[in-house]
């Protein structure tokens, strides 16, 4: 498991069974690192419009597998724990509120 370091100052829970969930999705195989990065600096997070306890952190990669698309980190935050759900590349941000965006 590795703990990470959000751009909020909490700790975020990435347990092993996360990572080999999320690179399930081939297109996100070698980019491990970059979702550390995207919760500890983002461009943009946003408060999911179904769940109020879960952020999209947001960080736009011009060359991936795919092309040019925005890394989405997906971030659970129930009372006391953190933990990522999963991560995925997209086209567009989620509607939401936003709560954070890169100065």
């Amino acid at each position: 498991m590795k703990i990470i370091r959000d751009c909020f100052g909490r700790s975020v829970r990435m347990t092993d069974e996360r990572i080999a969930h999320i690179l399930q999705h081939l297109e996100l195989v070698g980019m491990e690192e970059e979702i550390s990065l995207v919760l500890a600096a983002p461009a943009e997070v946003r408060v999911s419009r179904s769940d109020e306890t879960v952020k999209l952190f947001y960080e736009y990669y011009a060359r991936t597998r795919v092309g040019g698309k925005w890394l989405c980190v997906v971030v659970k935050y129930p009372p006391d724990d953190a933990f990522v759900v999963t991560a995925y590349l997209t086209d567009q941000l989620k509607a939401g509120e936003t709560i954070w965006r890169q100065k």
